[in-house]
């Protein structure tokens, strides 16, 4: 083979070679721009394990938020019915307005919105998680109690009907109490005084419930600071008495029922305004009536009328 030949040859062999190395270049282009193409559209429909958890992350937050958001419509409702009534309340004692707590109210709300901004969203979850377990935890105990009680009252046979179980007046809405046990302002007086009993505001006439079976133990029609007055005696330890009430269904000795009617409510003796006042004794010691209306009322309604006892309300006696 001849010089000229050999430099033809390997020409011709650099040529191919040059050929074959851009047909690489170009396939690896291709295949990369494939690949790339395939990236995007799979990432515009579909999530990578990473962001499908970071998306998802704050679910179970909102759930437990939207829970809480309920809850707090609840109270939001019961305080507002309470500040209402402890307004009206106080007009009619003092001829003149409360002072107005929502300002400060609101400063506080505000105060304390500007905290929650300044904390991480992982801090702000941890601690509405750390709420809403104690509030499950609080409702679990009470559904326990509840339990607790429903046993020992299904253990004490036929003694459970003398047991003081319901409220003595119609109250499903449970907008009736206006003053629970515990130290009251007396309407009277200006101070606060130890209230043994609770208080209803009711138009008069309306029916006065005995809470338990029993005795009729005494009725008071004379002049007194408690008015027309019934004593029931239910046996075991436990006397309930009806203050202030208009006419009287009963006599001495009568045997009465739970749900009889005993009396009519009424203005009698040193009283405000037409209402009921209800105690509950046991073994002669006067003890918060609030705490037996178990029969009628639901572990959320229980729990509703205790926030309204709890709110330092005015007495009408």
């Amino acid at each position: 083979m001849t010089a000229d030949n050999r430099k033809t040859e390997r020409r011709r062999a650099r040529g191919g070679f040059r050929r074959n190395l851009l047909r690489f270049i170009i396939q690896l282009l291709v295949w990369l721009g494939v690949a790339v193409l395939y990236y995007f559209v799979i990432s515009l429909f579909f999530d990578t394990p990473l962001e499908y958890r970071m998306k998802h992350s704050t679910d179970r937050l909102k759930e437990q938020y939207e829970a809480l958001s309920v809850r707090y419509d609840s109270l939001e409702t019961v305080l507002g019915n309470l500040v209402e009534r402890d307004r009206s309340v106080f007009r009619t004692l003092f001829e003149s307005d409360p002072y107005d707590f929502d300002t400060e109210a609101d400063e506080r709300r505000l105060t304390a919105y500007e905290q929650l901004l300044g904390k991480s969203t992982r801090k702000l979850t941890k601690e509405l998680a750390a709420r809403v377990e104690r509030m499950e935890s609080g409702l679990s105990a009470l559904n326990e109690s509840y339990l607790l009680l429903q046993e020992r009252i299904d253990a004490a046979g036929e003694a459970k009907h003398s047991i003081p179980a319901i409220q003595p007046v119609t109250n499903k809405k449970l907008s009736l109490l206006t003053a629970s046990y515990g130290m009251r302002m007396n309407p009277f007086y200006k101070t606060m005084q130890m209230h043994q009993g609770v208080d209803y505001t009711v138009p008069e006439g309306s029916s006065v419930f005995a809470t338990a079976d029993g005795k009729v133990k005494s009725v008071s029609t004379r002049s007194s600071t408690s008015g027309r007055t019934v004593v029931l005696d239910h046996g075991n330890g436990y006397e309930t008495s009806y203050s202030h009430l208009g006419k009287i269904e009963v006599f001495k000795n009568q045997q009465v029922r739970r749900g009889d009617i005993i009396a009519r409510t009424g203005n009698t003796g040193l009283s405000l305004a037409p209402h009921l006042h209800y105690e509950v004794w046991y073994n002669g010691m006067r003890i918060d009536p609030i705490h037996y209306f178990f029969m009628e009322l639901t572990p959320e309604n229980y729990q509703r009328i205790m926030q309204i006892a709890e709110s330092g309300m005015q007495s009408f006696d």
